[in-house]
Parts: C-alpha cells; sequence; structure tokens
C-alpha cells in the first residue's frame, strides 16, 4: 500500500524521564507541543516510535518519536518510510543543533550531519540525506565541556523561556515546508533575525 502522500515528520530525542527535559530532546518536546495543540495522542507502534497519524494545514501527516536513543534513529526512521512508502523528499526531521544560538529555527535541506549523531545515523539508514530538517539552536557547550555531556544538559530558565518562545517558530515552519514546500520555507524561516 503506498502512501504517496503522507508526510512523516520526526523529532528527535532520546526516550525516557531522565532525558526528557535536555537539549537533545528538543525534537520531542516539539511533537509535545503539536500535540498538545491540536487534541492529538502518541501510542506506541512496532516500528520502535511513538506515532500519531493526524491532518495537519490539510495535509496527511505521521508524527514520529523514535525510541531507538539518539545515535540509532536511522532505525526508526528507516522502518516508518519502509512499512508507509514515505519517499525521503517527504520526510521532515526536528532536531537540536549546537551551531545556532538557544532558539534560532533554521530550515535545510540535503545536507551532511554536520556531527549531529541522530542525522548521521537517519542518513545511513535511508541511504540518502534528501530529507528537510528543521533545526532548532540549543547554543554551544561552555569550555571545556564535553558536547555529548551538553546536548544531556537541562536548559536554564531563561533559555527555557527562549525554547518555549521558538515553538511556534517551529510550528510556522512545519507548516511551510508541509503546504509549500522547503524553499518557501526556507526563505521565509531562514530570514529571520
Amino acid at each position: 500500500m503506498s502512501e504517496t502522500n503522507l508526510h512523516l515528520v520526526i523529532g528527535l530525542g532520546n526516550p525516557g524521564e531522565k532525558y526528557a527535559l535536555t537539549r537533545h530532546n528538543v525534537g520531542f518536546q516539539f511533537l509535545d507541543f503539536l500535540a498538545s495543540r491540536h487534541q492529538l495522542l502518541f501510542t506506541s507502534s512496532k516500528w520502535q516510535s511513538q506515532v500519531v497519524r493526524a491532518d495537519l494545514w490539510g495535509q496527511s501527516v505521521l508524527l514520529a518519536k523514535p525510541e531507538t536513543y539518539m545515535n540509532r534513529s536511522g532505525q526508526a526512521v528507516a522502518a516508518l518510510a519502509g512499512f508507509y512508502r514515505v519517499p525521503v523528499e517527504r520526510i521532515l526531521v526536528i532536531h537540536d543543533d549546537i551551531d545556532l544560538e538557544v532558539g534560532r529555527v533554521r530550515i535545510v535541506k540535503s545536507r551532511g550531519a554536520g556531527g549531529h549523531n541522530g542525522i548521521r545515523s537517519i542518513i545511513d539508514h535511508l541511504g540518502d540525506r534528501a530529507f528537510a530538517r528543521l533545526r532548532v539552536g540549543v547554543g554551544r557547550p561552555p569550555e571545556p565541556m564535553p558536547v555529548e555531556h551538553y546536548v544531556l544538559s537541562r536548559f536554564n530558565s531563561e533559555e527555557s523561556a527562549r525554547i518555549a518562545a521558538a515553538m511556534e517558530r517551529i510550528e510556522t515552519g512545519l507548516r511551510l515546508v508541509l503546504v509549500d514546500g522547503p524553499g518557501v520555507a526556507m526563505n521565509v524561516v531562514n530570514a529571520e533575525r
């Protein structure tokens, strides 16, 4: 059964309470924000992900939070894309990015992993990088903190407020990608200061 009109929207993070509000889990945080705003309920699936089907802005969407841990996100993404026959161009991944200041939102398409292990895993498992990504800035670690410790740390109160304020901008970016395509979305979202 082909689902050619289905969009697969992945929020990256690590499962479990321990990681819930860490920088690495900003993709999960956004999908939870979206679910609460649109009265959606995630459920467990056989593809190692929490998933929910939805109609958003006239588009058929499968939202997914992989439960494979960040470094193996590609296993869940490839399984979902394979089962629903979603072409790589209709996949959008929302993830944390240390190269952007906290709360900054950027959209890219067909780019390399940029040092992000979750994205590297997805590229490896799909064998392609032609998917769109919504990058959410989490800031750079203070010296000499290792990156892997920093991304598993929690936001301070000022940063949490900036991430909360970014949620609507992320939703706007997602809507533009789904409705108008990544090119239009990049022109609008990436121009914001």
